[in-house]
């Protein structure tokens, strides 16, 4: 994979111009993307900066946001021809600061479930994860150093998980979701892909100006949490097995770990979570419907009229539960710094019908916590198993910090 950090300090001592890194690019994706199918689209003629933090940094951005100069189809043959006239406020920021938009990224259909013809890296017989499928596998490919992608319920998470790399999903708002093809615009998050947790981290950074790159940490003064949710036994035994080494490892460097129970509040804010999503989707995708019912998968509209037939009192109920899930997960931080868990019930499934499930992350982006997967383990297959850490609302550098030293250890 190719390493963010590595990149950018080439850069800066003056051993790789700009041209020379993007063109680094664009060679891996012409040798690896014939069968990996990791991109919607790829740019002839991408501009190329030489000033700002990200200059010479091809990034893929998932094919969810709008781009004034490369096609926009939102993982749907209802938008197959479809041109925005401005870019997505993401897309602009990273061009803002010198990043070069490689090319769109494959997505599932309007980042839900029905599946992207992308494959896994590590066995293209399995699947990498979704909706942010190709900016998950075009990093694992060694294709690019950074991509973006959203997370609803597990969508930068799980792939990450699957395709063995650190996938990070900020806290709320952190990063703006203005232009991209909403589904559920209260869950709808914008997240961030690289090779390390460290480069991720930089990449945080670099992208937004703010003071989120991986810092030194002292594991005596940081509390860690073995989250049992009532979900956990439902996980893969090589997952719980993962997910118990992953403690062991971190208690014997010296954080100090201990097993935090779930709060009742928050396990009925994770069965709030699908009542949410449906409805706001049956909002927010319903003129969709109207207009391209012939061009959607069955799962799609299935999903939307779901969401149309939910009652608004079911929705506004729905919602207490996740507002009194944040106030039980607050006291909850007041307890831990980090929370450990399954990033996804166990290595990729085979096949590619299915992105897999992500009950370990939607009570997370439900939150609006910061959460990502910490690659690191190896399921017997030799596919990829992930450790998915979380952190209180807007302890993003607290995370990512954390979490870089606990990458060193698994």
């Amino acid at each position: 994979m190719m390493s963010l950090a590595a990149l950018v300090a080439a850069r800066d001592a003056g051993k790789a111009t700009p041209d020379l890194m993007v063109a680094l690019c664009r060679d891996a994706i012409a040798r690896e993307d014939g069968a990996v199918k990791a991109f919607a689209h790829v740019a002839e003629d991408p501009v190329i900066t030489s000033s700002g933090p990200l200059a010479g940094i091809a990034i893929g951005v998932k094919d969810i946001f709008d781009s004034f100069d490369q096609p926009t189809a939102y993982g749907s043959l209802a938008y197959a021809a479809h041109q925005p006239a401005v870019d997505a406020a993401i897309i602009d920021m990273a061009r803002r600061r010198g990043a070069t938009i490689i090319g769109k990224t494959a997505t599932t259909e309007f980042a839900f479930f029905h599946p992207a013809e992308t494959v896994n890296p590590h066995n293209p017989a399995h699947t990498p994860g979704g909706s942010s499928s190709g900016s998950a596998a075009a990093i694992a490919a060694g294709m690019i150093p950074a991509a973006i992608g959203t997370q609803t319920g597990g969508s930068v998470v799980r792939p990450a998980s699957f395709c063995g790399v650190a996938g990070y999903k900020p806290s709320f708002r952190l990063l703006p979701a203005t232009g991209m093809k909403h589904f559920a615009p209260s869950l709808d998050t914008v997240g961030l892909f690289a090779a390390s947790v460290s480069d991720v981290a930089l990449l945080a950074e670099l992208l937004t100006g703010r003071d989120l790159s991986a810092a030194s940490v002292d594991p005596a003064k940081i509390r860690i949490g073995l989250y049992r949710c009532s979900e956990l036994e439902t996980a893969d035994p090589e997952m719980r097995d993962a997910l118990d080494r992953a403690a062991d490892n971190a208690a014997e460097a010296g954080f100090d770990v201990g097993e935090i129970a779930e709060p009742e509040a928050m396990a009925q804010a994770r069965q709030a979570h699908s009542i949410i999503q449906d409805h706001e989707a049956g909002l927010v995708c319903g003129p969709d419907l109207a207009r391209f019912r012939d061009q959607m998968s069955p799962r799609l509209i299935e999903a939307i009229e779901r969401g149309q037939a939910i009652a608004p009192a079911t929705y506004d109920e729905a919602r207490r539960h996740a507002k009194r899930g944040r106030a039980a997960a607050r006291l909850l931080f007041g307890e831990v710094d980090i929370l450990l868990t399954p990033s996804a019930p166990g290595a990729a499934p085979s096949g590619l019908e299915t992105t897999g499930d992500p009950r370990f992350n939607k009570l997370w982006t439900l939150m609006g916590t910061p959460a990502l997967n910490i690659p690191g383990f190896t399921a017997a297959n030799g596919l990829p198993l992930g450790i998915q850490a979380v952190a209180r609302f807007g302890q993003d550098k607290a995370l990512l910090s954390t979490a870089a030293r606990l990458e060193t250890l698994f």
